[in-house]
């Protein structure tokens, strides 16, 4: 299982990475393993408004269809448009080409204390 140790975890499997004011947020490489060969992703608008632990989106595999939820407030600034085409990059690359939504987040120093350090997920899905 790849952890990167740059990246931030939920415990409903999405990541989210600090770059600079923005966070990038995608699916875990568990989670993607998990959901098997996705086929289609469904993001939001950018300018869209997410709310932390609320539903962002949707990834559909060939097993099942998934919610994602966003790690952190904040508005959407940017949308992986690549994904519409090949949604595979999730299951390819899920930590760079696989990248979901770009955000500014508006509360980042106090929801960022709610996530999981790279040790933390780990414990959490080998449980």
């Amino acid at each position: 299982m790849n952890l990167p140790d740059d990246v931030l975890y939920t415990k409903e499997h999405e990541w989210v990475r600090q770059e600079g004011d923005l966070v990038v947020i995608g699916i875990s490489d568990h989670a993607q393993g998990e959901l098997g060969d996705i086929v289609f992703v469904e993001l939001p608008d950018v300018g869209a408004q997410v709310k932390r632990s609320e539903s962002f989106g949707v990834v559909e595999s060939v097993k099942t269809a998934s919610d994602l939820y966003a790690p952190v407030s904040g508005e959407v600034v940017a949308i992986n448009d690549g994904l519409e085409a090949a949604p595979e990059k999730v299951n390819q690359e899920p930590y760079t080409g696989g990248w979901m939504i770009k955000v500014r987040p508006s509360s980042w120093s106090a929801e960022k204390d709610q996530l999981l350090s790279p040790a933390d997920y780990r414990t959490l899905v080998e449980e």
